[in-house]
């Protein structure tokens, strides 16, 4: 074998070690983010000063879900900088929840009533991933319509995995 050639190797090894320690990485900035919720057009400065007692109140009366014990966070708070100007969307909430559980109930509540109304707004809760988990998710996004259009079943897995269910011929 040629020097040439074992560098290749070399090089094709060290490849597929990064992509399987970038994946790795990935799955467990996930699990570490399995408590977390994000809400999605909450008005700006609903919350107040204290995001953690607005989101204890809001959150069983969007969800309509009688969480006991009462919902406990570790931190949450608005995400990013203030956006200037009127017309800006609302930056998003971030919450980290001290039990799975929860976070678990309130996904599923999200997942089965779709946007909820808090004073005329639209608020969607979803779970919190890493960038590259959403990055693969909003892949999906330009299938959609296509599969819609032939009437193909479809769901999106956690984290971010498609399944279509190919129609069956009478």
């Amino acid at each position: 074998m040629g020097l040439v050639e074992a560098q290749t190797t070399m090089s094709r090894d060290r490849d597929q070690d990064l992509l399987y320690l970038r994946s790795k990485l990935t799955d467990m900035e996930d699990r570490s983010w399995r408590v977390n919720i994000r809400l999605h057009g909450t008005p700006e400065n609903e919350e107040g000063v204290d995001v953690q007692s607005f989101l204890r109140s809001a959150l069983p009366k969007l969800t309509s879900l009688d969480l006991d014990p009462p919902i406990e966070f570790q931190w949450a708070h608005r995400v990013g900088p203030k956006r200037s100007g009127n017309r800006s969307r609302p930056r998003p909430i971030i919450a980290c929840l001290l039990r799975h559980n929860q976070t678990r109930q309130i996904l599923q509540a999200a997942r089965k009533h779709g946007p909820f109304q808090m004073d005329q707004h639209d608020i969607r809760i979803t779970a919190d991933y890493s960038k590259e988990t959403n990055d693969r998710r909003k892949a999906f996004l330009a299938l959609r319509p296509r599969l819609r259009q032939l009437e193909i079943k479809y769901g999106l897995f956690d984290p971010a995995r498609m399944w279509v269910t190919k129609k069956r011929s009478v």
